[in-house]
C-alpha cells in the first residue's frame, strides 16, 4: 500500500525525505500520525524515525526551513522537536530497548527500523511511511496494523505481557485508544492488562491522570471507564470512584448504582462539552454519595449533604490524582457544591430570592452548570425526563431574565465593610460583618436594589437598630 499522494498534504515531509537523502540515511514517519491517516483524523503531531542521529536529522531540516526555526534537542533521550505552524514534528533515531522490572525508564542503544517497530505499543502505532526516493509512501507494517485498523482492535506487537511488563502505562494507553477510537482490545491484550494490572503503580500518578483524562476527553468516555474497571485498573487509581458501584437493598428498597449513573451523566454532559473540567464535575457530582448514604425505614435511602461533603472531597482527590488545584479545582468544587440547586428549583415554586442566590454563587460559570443538571437527569422514564427538562427550561428562563435586570454575575454588594465603621465611627469588629451581611440580605430578597443610595438608607436604619450612632 502506497501514501505518497497522501504525503503531499504535508509539505514538511518532502523537506524531511531532501534532508534525509542528502545526509544519506533512511526516514520513516511512524506511529500515530501514520494511524491517523489511515484513519483520515487531523493530526497535529509527527514523529519522524531516522537510521542514524535524530537530532542530526532535525538540525539539517530547521536549516532548510529558515533561520526562525527552533530545534528542542534532549540529549538524554536522543530526540528533537521541531514546531512548523501548529504541526510538531518529533525526530528520534531508531533504538531498541530494554527494561527493568522495578522501572518504567528503558536502557536504549541504536537500532534498526524493525528494532524501533518492535518497541511501538500497539499494531496501529507501530506502522511507518517510507520517506526514501525509492520506496517513498511505501506502508512498512509488520504486525499487521492496517488489518487492525479494519478490524477495529487494539493489540500489541510482541507478547501482550513483555509490552505491558515493560511500560504498564501501555494498559491505560490501550484502554484510552479503545475509547478514543471505538475499537476492541484483543482477548489475550485484554487479559495481560487483567493480569498486570498492579504494575501500574510504578507510574507516576502524573502519567496516570493524563491518561486518564484523554480517556475522560474521548467521544463515550464511559466506555474507557468500563475497561478500567472490569481489567482492575480503576480500583487502583480511583477507589472513591469504586465506591460508588453497587446497589443496596432493605426492606425491599434499593437506590440506583451510583457508579453507573455517574458514568451516563458523564456521558450526557459529553455530548455538549469538550470542557475537561465539566466534564471532571460530572464524574465527581456524586462522589460523596457513599459517606452520606443513610437508610430510614419510613423514606428509605437519603443522601443527605452529598454536595457539600462531595465539594470538600474535590481538593483532596485532585492533590493526590495530581490534578491543578487551581481555578479549575475551584470550578468542580463549585459545580459539586451547587448542583443539586437548580434541581431543586425545578421542583418547587421558583422564587426571585433563591434565583438571586444562585446567581450569585454560581456567577460566570451558571450556564456550565445547567448543563451538569441537565445532564443528571438519567430517568428511563421518558415523560419524567421531558417534565424535568421542560422545568428546567422555566428555571433557565428566570435566571436570564433575573440577570438582565439585576446584573447579579459576580455580584459584589455596593456597600463594603469599609463604609460601614466609617459611617458609624467602628474599628473592625463584628457589628461589622453582621451590618454588612444584613445588607447583602436585603439585596438577595429583592427588598432593597444593589444601588449606593436604598443601600446606605437601610444600611444607616439597620445600623441604628443595632444601637449604632451615625457619625456626622
Amino acid at each position: 500500500m502506497n501514501f505518497k499522494e497522501q504525503l503531499v498534504q504535508y509539505p514538511i515531509l518532502e523537506i524531511v525525505a531532501k534532508a534525509a537523502a542528502e545526509l544519506g540515511v533512511e526516514a520513516y514517519v511512524i506511529g500515530g500520525f501514520v494511524r491517523d491517516l489511515i484513519l483520515k483524523r487531523n493530526s497535529k503531531d509527527i514523529d519522524i524515525v531516522s537510521i542514524g542521529s535524530g537530532i542530526e536529522l532535525a538540525e539539517s531540516v530547521a536549516s532548510q526551513l529558515g533561520p526562525d526555526v527552533f530545534v528542542s534537542i534532549y540529549k538524554n533521550f536522543g530526540t528533537a522537536q521541531i514546531r512548523q505552524g501548529d504541526l510538531e514534528i518529533e525526530f528520534v533515531g531508531a533504538r531498541k530497548e530494554s527494561y527493568r522490572s522495578d522501572s518504567r525508564k528503558p536502557a536504549v542503544e541504536d537500532g534498526t527500523l524493525s528494532d524501533d517497530q518492535n518497541r511501538r505499543d500497539f499494531t496501529i502505532n507501530a506502522m511507518g511511511i517510507s520517506l526514501n526516493k525509492r520506496t517513498l509512501g511505501e506502508l512498512v507494517d509488520p504486525f499487521d496494523g492496517l488489518r487492525d485498523i479494519k478490524r477495529k482492535i487494539i493489540r500489541t506487537p510482541l507478547e501482550p505481557e513483555i509490552t505491558f511488563s515493560d511500560d504498564p502505562l501501555r494498559m491505560m494507553r490501550a484502554i484510552r485508544f479503545a475509547s478514543q477510537l471505538n475499537f476492541d482490545i484483543e482477548a489475550d491484550t485484554f487479559d495481560a492488562i487483567i493480569k498486570m494490572k498492579d504494575r501500574i503503580e510504578i507510574v507516576s500518578m502524573e502519567r496516570i491522570s493524563d491518561e486518564l483524562n484523554k480517556i475522560i476527553l474521548s467521544p463515550t468516555p464511559s466506555y474507557g471507564f468500563k475497561l478500567l474497571y472490569h481489567a482492575g485498573i480503576l480500583q487502583i487509581i480511583f477507589p472513591e470512584m469504586i465506591e460508588l458501584l453497587g446497589v443496596q437493598t432493605i426492606d425491599g428498597k434499593g437506590h440506583k448504582d451510583n457508579f453507573y449513573h455517574t458514568l451516563q451523566v458523564l456521558d450526557n454532559v459529553s455530548q455538549n462539552t469538550d470542557d475537561l473540567w465539566l466534564r471532571w464535575s460530572a464524574i465527581l457530582h456524586d462522589i460523596a454519595k457513599p459517606a452520606t448514604k443513610k437508610f430510614d425505614k419510613r423514606i428509605g435511602w437519603s443522601f443527605h449533604n452529598h454536595e457539600e461533603v462531595g465539594a470538600r472531597m474535590v481538593p483532596v482527590i485532585f492533590r493526590r490524582m495530581k490534578l491543578p488545584l487551581n481555578e479549575k479545582m475551584r470550578f468542580v468544587k463549585k459545580l459539586v457544591r451547587l448542583h443539586l440547586r437548580p434541581i431543586v428549583l425545578s421542583k418547587e415554586e421558583i422564587t426571585d430570592s433563591a434565583m438571586r442566590r444562585l446567581l450569585v454563587e454560581a456567577g460566570e460559570d451558571i450556564e456550565a452548570l445547567m448543563k451538569l443538571c441537565r445532564a443528571d437527569i438519567t430517568s428511563k422514564n421518558p415523560d419524567k425526563v421531558k417534565r424535568y427538562l421542560f422545568n428546567f427550561d422555566l428555571v433557565e428562563q428566570k435566571l436570564k431574565d433575573l440577570e438582565e435586570r439585576d446584573k447579579l454575575r459576580n455580584f459584589q454588594p455596593v456597600i463594603t465593610g469599609e463604609m460601614i465603621m466609617q459611617a458609624f465611627g467602628l474599628k473592625p469588629a463584628k457589628e461589622v460583618g453582621i451590618l454588612k451581611e444584613i445588607v447583602r440580605e436585603a439585596i438577595l430578597e429583592g427588598i432593597i436594589p444593589n444601588e449606593f443610595d436604598p443601600a446606605y438608607a437601610y444600611m444607616v436604619q439597620e445600623g441604628e437598630k443595632m444601637g449604632l450612632t451615625l457619625q456626622s
